[in-house]
């Protein structure tokens, strides 16, 4: 019986190592990885609008990007502003005042952005959503989680990301090499609606297995140290 359970963690252990060979790394997802901040900027709902009138100056509004992602103006109808970009925003503004101005010059500021967010899950103390307000690394969404718990894997953090193309990319990140100060730490920059997951370590799943699939079902009382008599 012994024998089997030995077989039994090392099969354990050996998915554990086998899982991380399908996710990709910083250098091997090449640009992939830094794509999503060279990404045009495309409105939300709760952004801030400055919206300015170069030669009507007394229609300047600052307006709120309403939960429906419409913003209200004066003189037109309500207009689509979440999930265009500042220029095809200003685009849309310019035809719709083409019809009550003669010449309907604007442009478009974003004054304020939304509560923009990333989420840290797994081993952390305080696992859940992470303020994105300005650069945000790996290891400093993990340290607003509450840090890294004593079953962690910091070696195999998977950060989850959309790429341009809206498909999802799995990025594993080190940090051990940001905490040793490494040359060309891989404690990369956060987009927003990153997802930081942290798994456990292969002692922490092994653990796991014998408490959920051997404790439980097999008669053994770990811990017990029995001598063996001749």
């Amino acid at each position: 019986m012994l024998t089997n359970l030995i077989k039994i963690i090392g099969c354990a252990i050996l998915l554990t190592a086998c899982a991380a060979n399908n996710i990709v790394t910083p250098d091997s997802a090449g640009t992939q990885v830094t794509t999503y901040p060279l990404k045009e900027y495309h409105i939300q709902t709760g952004d801030q609008l400055d919206i300015k009138f170069f030669y009507n100056p007394e229609l300047n509004e600052t307006v709120t990007v309403r939960p429906d992602g419409r913003i209200s103006l004066q003189l037109v109808p309500e207009i689509t502003a979440a999930g265009l970009t500042p220029a095809q925003l200003t685009d849309s503004l310019v035809q719709s005042y083409a019809k009550e101005l003669a010449n309907p010059g604007i442009t478009v500021l974003v004054r304020s952005f939304s509560s923009q967010r990333v989420y840290v899950d797994g081993e952390v103390n305080k696992p859940g959503m992470v303020a994105l307000a300005g650069p945000l690394t790996v290891m400093q969404s993990i340290a607003e989680a509450g840090g890294l718990k004593d079953t962690a894997k910091p070696s195999q953090i998977l950060v989850i990301r959309k790429t341009q193309d809206n498909k999802p990319l799995a990025i594993t990140v080190d940090i051990d090499d940001a905490r040793n100060a490494a040359q060309g730490s891989q404690d990369i920059l956060l987009a927003p609606y990153d997802i930081v997951y942290v798994p456990k370590s292969a002692v922490a799943n092994v653990n796991q297995f014998i408490d959920q699939y051997i404790r439980r079902n097999i008669p053994i009382p770990f811990g017990i140290t029995y001598g063996i008599g001749y």
